[in-house]
């Protein structure tokens, strides 16, 4: 009889990597509602099992469910969520069909609020970060999105007459915000997009020179 991956995971998470090494086929499967081993293992708390579905296995971290929702809607620990976002990389911020992050499902739901917290402090953790620049860049008070692979950033200052003449132009500002705004942001397509824009935001030239972006000095 047929050994079923998702009763393994749940009790038995060395016979599942062993079943999923016979079959590896398994390993991004999911069942009728998009329930996927990456979110029972997340549940279950089994952070090896979790790590080789990842990065043995090369299932996606960011694996959606029927209602949108990836593996960090399900955890029940603090130690799986920061496995999830710190050590796999996954988005915390990605919504579910309801266009709840995983945070604000979590917290409304209050079933286990040392994860809603943890989740909480990566954003205050952000914002925080070298003057408001943790993920992205800020210009003339605009915060860009997260700067594209490729593309290296320096912080300096300047002084108050020069920052003036740095401010973003209204049209980038509406152009970037509207492609940080879309559901296809963090795929290559938006990526690629978001590339395109920073290039034509720093005269059109490659992005393997260095860019100097220096926020006004108080």
């Amino acid at each position: 009889m047929a050994r079923n991956p998702y009763l393994l995971a749940a009790d038995n998470p060395e016979g599942l990597i062993s079943l999923l090494r016979e079959d590896a086929s398994l390993a991004s499967g999911q069942d009728e509602h998009g329930y996927s081993l990456v979110h029972a293992a997340a549940s279950y708390n089994h952070l090896d099992l979790l790590r080789t579905l990842i990065r043995e296995f090369n299932v996606p971290v960011d694996l959606k469910d029927e209602d949108g929702e990836t593996a960090l809607f399900v955890v029940e620990t603090v130690e799986a969520a920061r496995v999830l976002v710190e050590e796999l990389g996954l988005d915390a911020r990605l919504q579910n069909e309801e266009g709840q992050m995983a945070k604000e499902k979590i917290e409304a739901e209050a079933d286990w609020p040392a994860v809603a917290e943890y989740l909480q402090s990566l954003d205050a953790g952000s914002s925080s970060s070298t003057n408001g620049t943790a993920n992205g860049v800020t210009s003339g008070g605009m915060e860009l999105p997260p700067v594209p692979e490729g593309l290296s950033v320096t912080m300096g200052t300047m002084n108050e007459a020069e920052a003036d003449t740095q401010l973003p132009d209204p049209e980038f500002r509406r152009r970037i915000e509207e492609l940080a705004a879309r559901e296809d942001f963090q795929t290559p397509e938006g990526q690629a997009e978001l590339r395109r824009l920073v290039e034509e935001a720093v005269g059109g030239e490659g992005l393997s020179e260095e860019r100097s972006v220096r926020p006004r000095q108080d």
